[in-house]
């Protein structure tokens, strides 16, 4: 089959538009890392230059870093986000492939149920949420979290997967079945590998709002052993004094993790944005 030929001006319009977005979204994060590196008194005379001899200092890692037990928070975010979006990925999946492949009644009506949790926001149901947490003695407990952000997520990847996974050739999976596969082999080895761009998707989407979600920690886990990073990053915000030279570290300090695992997902992301607009 021949295979269209890429248009170069589709090519540069598209990797333009990636270099302005990058350049666009990176701004902020590049203003509060030089600023963490600043005196308090440089960062609001010369909050866009960069730190130079006289403006340059360490006080804010050194406060963050002695205050508050910044490692514990850090792996409890990372261990929160880590699981989450592998329980919405996984259980998204399967959920979207039940509903594409299998045609049963109230298949319709199951879909929209599932994306109901699109339209209504979780925070709604935040006292009955931590009601159900004390019940089952999950309160300060990292699990709590997980269970609330799994559920968070996944109208959404029910909703997108669902789509991509209709996509898929019959033809591929009833040869996987004329060849003996189960349905689970099939799932895994035929169908995830092709969506690789839509999970990726539903994870950056997710991937954010958990890793910086104040509410639920505040809420369901915020004893000490329990703390994420945002919330343990409030010590440094009082209602008369911020602490903006630690605020600015801790800022800092978050922002690598979560940078590298956008750019974990973002690679299908992208892939699949620009293989669509230079076909």
């Amino acid at each position: 089959m021949h295979k269209a030929r890429q248009n170069p001006l589709h090519v540069a319009a598209a990797h333009g538009a990636l270099i302005l977005y990058c350049v666009i979204a990176l701004f902020p994060v590049f203003v509060i890392i030089i600023n963490s590196f600043k005196d308090r008194r440089s960062i609001f005379r010369e909050p866009l230059s960069l730190p130079n001899a006289e403006s340059f200092s360490l006080i804010g890692y050194q406060t963050v870093l002695e205050q508050g037990d910044f490692f514990l928070y850090f792996q409890n975010s990372m261990i929160v986000t880590v699981a989450s979006l592998f329980f919405i990925l996984l259980f998204g999946a399967m959920a979207a492939f039940a509903l594409a492949e299998y045609r049963f009644p109230g298949n319709t009506i199951m879909g929209l149920y599932l994306a109901l949790g699109i339209m209504i926001p979780i925070r709604i149901g935040t006292v009955a949420i931590l009601e159900m947490m004390v019940a089952t003695g999950l309160v300060n407990t990292l699990w709590a979290l997980i269970l609330v952000y799994t559920a968070q997520g996944l109208p959404l990847a029910v909703f997108i997967l669902s789509e991509f996974m209709r996509q898929v050739s019959d033809d591929l999976k009833n040869a996987g079945r004329v060849d003996g596969l189960s349905e689970y082999r099939i799932f895994f080895s035929l169908v995830l590998p092709l969506v690789k761009p839509a999970m990726a998707t539903v994870a950056v989407f997710n991937m954010i709002p958990i890793w910086n979600d104040l509410w639920f920690p505040l809420i369901l886990a915020p004893s000490e052993a329990t703390k994420t990073l945002t919330l343990g990053s409030q010590v440094f915000i009082g209602q008369f004094v911020t602490d903006w030279n630690a605020v600015l570290s801790a800022l800092s300090l978050a922002i690598l993790p979560v940078m590298a695992l956008y750019v974990i997902f973002s690679r299908q992301l992208i892939r699949g944005i620009t293989s669509g607009a230079v076909k």
